[in-house]
């Protein structure tokens, strides 16, 4: 009779626990959180109140699986650049958890199940936005823009509009403004959330030839870009209260939590031009948490009669 010995089992176990957690970094987990965070609340406003809660169980799951597979794309093709920047240096397919092969297979499973299970089980408006999502983060950004030009993240972040406006189109396909008012809103706010974090990171995006704003500009330049979007997403936000329209719950987020907001990307920029140290993660930081916030009050406002 044959027998496994207890240490053979636990290597084993925990061989399969390393790649477990190495497919699921494939799928960038972080920025999974924040696309779902705008994916829900737009499902809120969309449905005038709560939505459907098995469509809205199935917009995620398909939504994660479609994110999943542009962030393991994204993977596959920066694995060279990765292998050389610190902050990127622990992704599987440096390390050596995964091999190239195993991580496309893996994004164009993802890929194909997340298509098919959004047309089953959502509308064809949000299955062809997530497959436009997936083509535009890859071949777009991935591909063509982010190594060759510094304005890779303000057509690239378009990606990560789409979020939205699939959420949007699963609960109602039919044309209108408020999708489009946050799709912009999110257009905006993704170059101010991003450039503080190419400031932090310059000397890594340089040493790879990456032409982040953050290493082709001075830094008061990337705090001046950073309060003009910041600006732009603010004014964006409001918009969407005549529009939708939003009520008092809304309205005082965006005001309070936008002020906010700017005020943060004003004090990037005169750091920036003293000399002081522009602190650039204080800004990225708190743009995650003006999104979240925001979205936040998305959701709870058609909840509320005022």
């Amino acid at each position: 009779m044959t027998t496994t010995s207890p240490a053979v089992g636990r290597t084993e176990s925990k061989s399969l626990g390393r790649t477990i957690r190495a497919y699921v970094a494939l799928t960038k987990p972080r920025v999974l959180e924040l696309l779902l965070m705008t994916t829900v609340p737009v499902m809120f406003l969309a449905a005038h109140g709560l939505p459907n809660l098995w469509l809205m169980l199935a917009t995620v799951i398909g939504g994660s699986m479609s994110a999943g597979s542009a962030a393991a794309f994204n993977m596959y093709l920066d694995r060279d650049m990765d292998a050389h920047m610190k902050r990127t240096k622990d992704r599987p397919l440096v390390t050596g958890e995964l091999t190239p092969r195993n991580a496309l297979v893996f994004a164009w499973t993802l890929a194909i199940i997340s298509t098919v299970w959004l047309a089953v089980f959502t509308t064809p408006a949000a299955t062809v936005l997530s497959v436009i999502a997936i083509f535009f983060y890859v071949v777009i950004y991935t591909m063509w823009l982010k190594r060759r030009t510094e304005q890779n993240i303000i057509w690239g972040g378009i990606a990560g509009c789409f979020p939205v406006a699939i959420g949007w189109a699963a609960v109602d396909p039919r044309f209108s403004w408020a999708p489009v008012i946050l799709f912009v809103l999110v257009f905006l706010w993704t170059p101010a959330h991003y450039w503080p974090l190419s400031m932090k990171y310059k000397d890594q995006y340089e040493s790879v030839d990456v032409p982040m704003l953050g290493v082709t500009r001075g830094t008061s330049q990337v705090g001046l870009q950073v309060i003009l979007y910041t600006w732009a997403t603010v004014i964006c936000s409001l918009l969407l209260i005549p529009v939708a329209p939003m009520g008092l719950v809304y309205t005082v987020s965006a005001v309070v939590f936008g002020g906010w907001f700017i005020y943060e990307a004003h004090r990037l920029y005169n750091r920036a031009v003293k000399g002081d140290g522009p602190a650039p993660m204080r800004v990225f930081h708190a743009s995650i948490v003006y999104c979240t916030l925001l979205f936040l009050a998305i959701a709870v406002d058609p909840l509320l009669p005022f």
